[in-house]
């Protein structure tokens, strides 16, 4: 294999010079050659966009930091093909940012498109710089200075995609996006994000297909990984064929998460033998655009969930399923199939399964699943959370180990609830159905 040293083309790895165009040299030679490894050695690279080509393989060894610039005029401006129209710019961004965010950013830090056999490997870091993106700073939630802010990993229209061992650090916004992606393995990566920045979600594959996420560790403020359906790149179709396996995830969102954008369908979706804890949501399904979902197999979960503050959708639900418009004039899909079974729920809510009307949910299992419920949080357990939403977006309630509404098929075998008595003031039973039809308990 040929290798192609960023050190030979003039980086210098002294965490002050903009290593960004001796970088990209690197890559350009290595593409151009007809392909091999560039590789970036122990030191701390400081550098805008990077643009990485079809054939390289990005191979950071041991001990090297890529770190983003701290200028937002080293990251190059997205083409988006003007799908993206708004009339105002927030204070502080810069002029060539003047666009509504439909799920397509406006810069980017590390980016390909319309690529193949693109590889980023090795034990190095990638660092996003968070900080550069603070505005307002609370205790538990980090506002940024603009929306939407640059993803750490881009990655567009590549087929045979690999991103291994990696980590991936301070991301102030979606850390490895994926869209139109077509055979992907992301096998071993860290993603080390805040627990307060917003937005900083870990993985999205965006209207991707044969995707495999699998021995992943993953904290981050938002969603750890989240399957998304964009706006912007509807013209890529449906996300399907998606196995997620063997990952460690800590989030004050939701650990894995079908919508909210959904433009288009998913289906056929494996999860399986992961570990969620110390989290605003387990598992959830949030359907709020056209897109439908069906064929999904979640097994093999311990998820520990608690509540977090206002400002982060959700209320400790470790299972969590709904269809709800949107808004006046958006309306959502359809949910159908979809099996839950061998998993372990303890934390400060119950399963949450709520459709709505036309969009009634059909063919839930849910099998071998016990509900513990337990107090762990200062904050409320007073309620269900729908936002996004019509309204207000929070539903007053009691907690129950399974609350289903508008649901038709759903399948209950051995599913067990306990309540301790730090959750007694807030308990209202075991079960609550409302219009759920062909129920049956096994």
């Amino acid at each position: 294999m040929s290798v192609y040293n960023v050190r030979d083309y003039g980086a210098a790895g002294d965490g002050r010079t903009n290593d960004g165009p001796a970088i990209q040299r690197a890559i350009d030679a290595c593409h151009e050659a007809g392909g091999g490894r560039v590789l970036v050695p122990a030191g701390i690279y400081k550098s805008g966009s990077i643009v990485l080509k079809s054939h390289v393989e990005f191979h950071l060894e041991t001990g090297a930091v890529i770190r983003g610039s701290e200028r937002l005029e080293d990251y190059h401006v997205l083409d988006t093909g003007g799908e993206n129209q708004m009339a105002q710019r927030p204070a502080g961004v810069p002029s060539y940012i003047n666009s509504e965010y439909h799920g397509a950013p406006f810069q980017y830090f590390v980016f390909a498109r319309d690529g193949e056999d693109i590889q980023i490997t090795g034990h190095g870091t990638i660092d996003g710089n968070e900080e550069m993106y603070h505005a307002r700073e609370g205790r538990y939630h980090i506002e940024g200075k603009f929306y939407p802010r640059i993803p750490v990993v881009l990655i567009e229209h590549v087929r045979h995609l690999t991103v291994k061992e990696v980590t991936l650090a301070k991301s102030a916004f979606w850390t490895l996006h994926m869209i139109g992606c077509e055979d992907v393995l992301v096998d071993g990566i860290r993603i080390l994000n805040s627990l307060v920045m917003a937005n900083s979600d870990g993985i999205d594959p965006d209207h991707c297909k044969n995707v495999r996420i699998v021995n992943c560790h993953i904290e981050c403020a938002d969603d750890c990984i989240c399957l998304k359906n964009t706006k912007s790149y509807e013209k890529y179709g449906s996300c399907e064929n998606i196995v997620i396996s063997g990952c460690t995830l800590i989030t004050t969102s939701a650990a894995i998460k079908f919508g909210s954008e959904s433009e288009s369908d998913f289906r056929n979706v494996v999860v399986d033998n992961c570990i969620i804890t110390r989290s605003n949501r387990g598992f959830a399904i949030q359907l709020r655009d056209k897109g439908n979902i069906e064929h999904v197999l979640v097994s093999n979960l311990i998820i520990e969930t608690r509540r977090f503050s206002e400002e982060w959708w959700g209320r400790g639900e470790p299972i969590y399923i709904t269809s709800h418009n949107r808004k006046e004039g958006v309306v959502s899909g359809q949910i159908r199939d979809i099996q839950f079974r061998d998993i372990v729920c303890t934390g400060e809510n119950g399963i949450f399964i709520r459709g709505s009307e036309g969009h009634i949910l059909e063919d839930i299992s849910l099998e071998n699943i016990s509900v513990n419920l337990k107090k762990t949080s200062k904050w409320p357990a007073d309620s269900y959370d729908l936002r996004p939403f019509e309204g207000d977006g929070i539903l007053r309630s009691p907690i129950y180990g399974l609350y289903a509404e508008k649901a038709d098929g759903l399948r209950l075998d051995g599913v067990r609830v306990s309540c301790d008595g730090s959750m007694e003031p807030f308990y209202g039973g075991e079960t609550h159905y409302e219009q759920v039809s062909n129920l049956r308990e096994d």
